[in-house]
């Protein structure tokens, strides 16, 4: 099998692939995550996850590299990580009763002919009417900072939503594994692997 990247330093993403059993070593790709005037969210994420993935080409010439970016819309306005708890309860106060759209941008390159698989996999989360009691109880017990939109929906964040619509799941927590494996598949990545291929837990470089 050729060499697996995962082009992130996220621990969510690298236990999401590790479920996948196969080898894979992970690095932080560096690049410019601005927004682009005009860009769609979705537009948005396949561009930086394309970027995402050719950044470690050069370090990787002959391996297949996954990129994955994610942005929550709320109001047809890009919402990032809260990083703190005050932004996180604002986050949560303006998504109370309404619906919150999630997008998570996928890629497969093959670094060493240049080919790549694009998509975008969407959710549209909707939370219950929630009160300053319940977030500030659910922001202690998961400290979702670093995650899009303050949702972590894997935990307590799901208490917090009325349904979750999308044919994903694991595209919420921040890389759509349904959709990875169909893409693995096509460039001849058996997936799942044979029994005699070794297991890796994700190493990072």
């Amino acid at each position: 099998m050729r060499e697996l990247v995962l082009a992130s330093s996220s621990p969510y993403r690298r236990e999401l692939l590790q479920r996948l059993h196969l080898p894979f070593c992970s690095a932080a790709p560096e690049i410019d995550e601005t927004a682009v005037r005009g860009e769609s969210p979705q537009a948005m994420v396949r561009r930086l996850s394309l970027a995402k993935a050719q950044a470690l080409g050069a370090a990787h010439p002959d391996a297949l590299i996954i990129g994955s970016d994610q942005c929550a819309v709320l109001d047809a306005r890009i919402i990032g990580k809260p990083g703190n708890h005050a932004a996180a309860v604002a986050q949560l106060r303006a998504a109370s009763g309404r619906s919150m759209y999630v997008h998570t941008g996928l890629c497969l390159l093959d670094s060493a002919s240049g080919a790549h698989q694009l998509d975008v996999v969407s959710y549209d989360v909707r939370f219950r009417t929630l009160d300053d009691a319940e977030i500030e109880t659910y922001l202690a017990l998961e400290r979702p900072y670093d995650c899009a939109g303050s949702v972590k929906s894997e935990g307590l964040g799901a208490s917090l939503l009325e349904h979750m619509r999308g044919d994903d799941p694991s595209a919420l927590i921040g890389l759509p594994l349904i959709r990875l494996s169909t893409m693995l598949r096509a460039v001849g990545v058996a997936v799942p692997p044979p029994a005699t291929l070794h297991t890796a837990v994700g190493t990072s470089s």
